[in-house]
């Protein structure tokens, strides 16, 4: 059964947020409110969780997980950035994006595109997600929560736990959250191609 977690949106309490950071080290599995929906979280070298996460969501080795970084600093021990491309996503963050990358030594191998070895990155402008970043200590392993057969990211915490109770270890509830998933803008070969459009506005990479 997961435990519930009521988080202050603005504000966050230290004392939730290190719990819930205590689940993710302890190798749980945990839903998430973003700038842009419901993610799926866990700890970036979580064999078991990541896994978790496939099965859950039905996912083939070539989907592009995300890490959900703090700052910059840390985005750019993950993927290997040049001047153009930092430019670019730095105009648009934190914000709703994920930017497809080439992945440094630093990420899981098990992460990675196995063809291109790339994998995503992003910098939410989220009050609770900064939180649990930065009590951490490092990226967060995420995808988003988009169910098999669904439409639309699932939005609503007591909908999560109610769903995905027997497979989650904690749903984190912060009110209102953004209701589409990411744009997501890869720059795989060298230049932007937006692969999927999101909350985020893509027009500056077309």
């Amino acid at each position: 059964m997961a435990r519930y977690f009521d988080v202050h949106p603005v504000d966050p309490q230290p004392r939730l947020i290190a719990q819930i950071v205590r689940i993710l080290q302890d190798g749980g599995l945990i839903a998430y409110p973003t700038d842009s929906c419901y993610a799926l979280g866990a700890q970036m070298g979580n064999r078991d969780a990541l896994d978790r996460i496939r099965q859950i969501r039905r996912l083939n080795d070539k989907h592009h997980f995300t890490l959900v970084c703090r700052d910059f600093a840390q985005l750019g021990q993950l993927v290997n950035v040049d001047n153009d491309v930092f430019r670019a996503i730095k105009g648009v963050t934190p914000g709703p994006y994920t930017f497809i990358l080439p992945a440094t030594r630093e990420v899981p191998r098990r992460m990675l595109h196995p063809k291109k070895k790339t994998v995503g990155v992003r910098i939410p402008d989220n009050n609770v997600v900064r939180s649990l970043v930065a009590e951490l200590g490092e990226p967060i392993l995420s995808s988003t929560l988009l169910l098999p057969g669904d439409e639309d990211p699932l939005i609503d915490g007591w909908d999560i736990k109610e769903r995905l109770d027997h497979v989650l270890d904690a749903v984190v509830d912060a009110g209102d959250c953004g209701t589409e998933p990411t744009t997501v803008v890869d720059f795989s070969d060298g230049y932007a191609e937006v692969t999927r459009r999101g909350a985020g506005d893509p027009g500056r990479f077309e």
